[in-house]
C-alpha cells in the first residue's frame, strides 16, 4: 500500500520543542503586545525561521469569531474596468493587512446570497461588492451577523457605498458634443441594465434633449466589446446616422469604433465622434485613441477601504457615501471645441 501524502504544516509545538520553550511562549511571541522575555523571543524566532513556521491565522480567526478575510464579490471580474478595480482593491486590502478573497459570481439573488453565506461561514471581516444588485435579504443577513458591506458603483441606503459621478460625466459628454457642432447624438448602453450604465444613459439622453439635439439610444446584449458591435449595427442600420456617440463604457466604445470603421468605412472623428467611460489602458492604444471619462481604480479602491475602516471603527454609524467625479481624457476620437 502506498503511503498517503498529506499536507503537514509546521506546528507551534514543533517550534516549542526545537526552541526548548513552552507552547504558550511560542503563542506569546507571535501575539502583538504579549509579554515574553527577550531571550525567549529570540530562541522562538530562530526556531521558527529554521522550521519555516507561520502563525495559523485561520485558527486564530475561529477563536476570535472573525478573520482578516475580506470578500470581493464580482460578476465577470476579468472584463474591462472591473478587472482593474479588482486588482486595485486587492492591493489596497493587502496593504491594510487584510486577506482579499475574490468570489466570481452571477447577478441573481441566489448566486449573491450563496457568495455571502460562504464569506460569513469563513468569518470574513467584511464584504465589498463591485457588481450586481444585492437583494434586501443580502443586507439583512449582513446586519444580523455584524458584517460590514461596501458597495461600489451603485447607491444602497443600507450600506456604505462608492460610486462615480456618472450623471455629471454624461451631461458633460452631451455638452461638449453640442458645443463642437454635433447635432445628431446617440448613447450606447446595454440590456444588462446595471445601475451605473442606466444612470449614464439617462443623464446623457436628458442633457441632449434639453440642448435641442436629435438623440437616439441603442443597447447591445451586454456591456462588452461584442455588445458594442451589436449596438452599433442597430444604431447605424436605419435612418439618419449619428455624428457623435457617447458609449457607457470603453469596452462598448471599442466594439462600436471597430464596427463603424471596418464594416461601414466611416472615419473617427470626422464622420462620427466617440466618447467612452472608464479610461481602461486600451483606450490609449494607437488603434483606438479613445476620448473617455477616467475612473481611477486606485482612488475607488482607496475610498472603499476608507469606508471599511470607518465602519469597523463604528458599526452603528450611518452609511457612508463617496462620489468620485471622472475627468475627461482627450484623445483622437473626439477633441472638444
Amino acid at each position: 500500500m502506498k503511503d498517503e501524502k498529506r499536507m503537514r504544516f509546521v506546528s507551534a509545538e514543533q517550534v516549542a520543542r526545537l526552541a526548548g520553550v513552552s507552547r504558550s511562549a511560542v503563542s506569546r511571541t507571535f501575539t502583538p503586545g504579549a509579554s515574553v522575555a527577550p531571550a525567549t523571543r529570540e530562541k522562538v524566532l530562530h526556531a521558527a525561521e529554521q522550521l519555516g513556521y507561520h502563525v495559523n491565522d485561520l485558527a486564530r480567526g475561529v477563536l476570535a469569531n472573525q478573520s482578516r478575510l475580506v470578500g470581493i464579490v464580482a460578476t465577470r471580474p476579468e472584463i474591462g474596468f472591473r478587472a482593474h478595480l479588482t486588482a486595485a482593491l486587492t492591493k489596497a486590502l493587502i496593504r491594510r493587512g487584510s486577506i482579499p478573497i475574490l468570489i466570481n459570481t452571477g447577478q441573481t439573488e441566489e448566486e449573491l446570497l450563496a457568495a455571502q453565506k460562504m464569506l460569513i461561514g469563513h468569518r470574513a471581516e467584511a464584504t465589498i461588492i463591485i457588481s450586481g444588485s444585492p437583494p434586501a435579504s443580502f443586507f439583512d443577513l449582513a446586519q444580523r451577523n455584524g458584517q460590514p458591506l461596501v458597495v461600489i458603483g451603485r447607491s444602497e441606503p443600507d450600506a456604505d457605498h462608492v460610486r462615480a459621478g456618472n450623471s455629471e460625466a454624461s451631461r458633460n459628454a452631451a455638452n461638449v458634443f453640442f458645443a463642437a457642432g454635433r447635432r445628431r447624438l446617440a448613447v450606447v448602453g446595454s440590456q444588462s441594465g446595471t445601475p451605473s450604465i442606466a444612470e449614464r444613459e439617462g443623464a446623457f439622453l436628458s442633457a441632449a434633449q434639453a440642448l435641442g439635439a436629435e438623440v437616439t439610444a441603442a443597447r447591445g446584449p451586454d456591456s462588452d466589446y461584442d455588445g458594442g458591435i451589436a449596438a452599433a449595427r442597430e444604431l447605424f442600420s436605419a435612418g439618419e446616422k449619428p455624428d457623435a456617440v457617447f458609449c457607457a463604457n470603453d469596452q462598448i466604445a471599442f466594439g462600436l469604433m471597430d464596427f463603424v470603421r471596418i464594416e461601414l468605412g466611416l472615419r473617427i472623428p470626422e464622420d462620427v465622434a466617440v466618447i467612452g467611460f472608464d479610461d481602461v489602458p486600451e483606450a490609449a492604444w494607437l488603434s483606438y485613441g479613445l476620448t473617455t471619462f477616467r475612473q481611477d481604480p486606485a482612488t475607488m479602491a482607496a475610498r472603499s477601504v476608507e469606508l471599511l475602516e470607518r465602519r469597523l471603527a463604528s458599526l452603528d454609524a450611518a452609511p457612508g457615501y463617496e462620489r468620485v467625479i471622472p475627468e475627461l481624457v482627450v484623445r483622437r476620437s473626439f477633441v472638444p471645441a
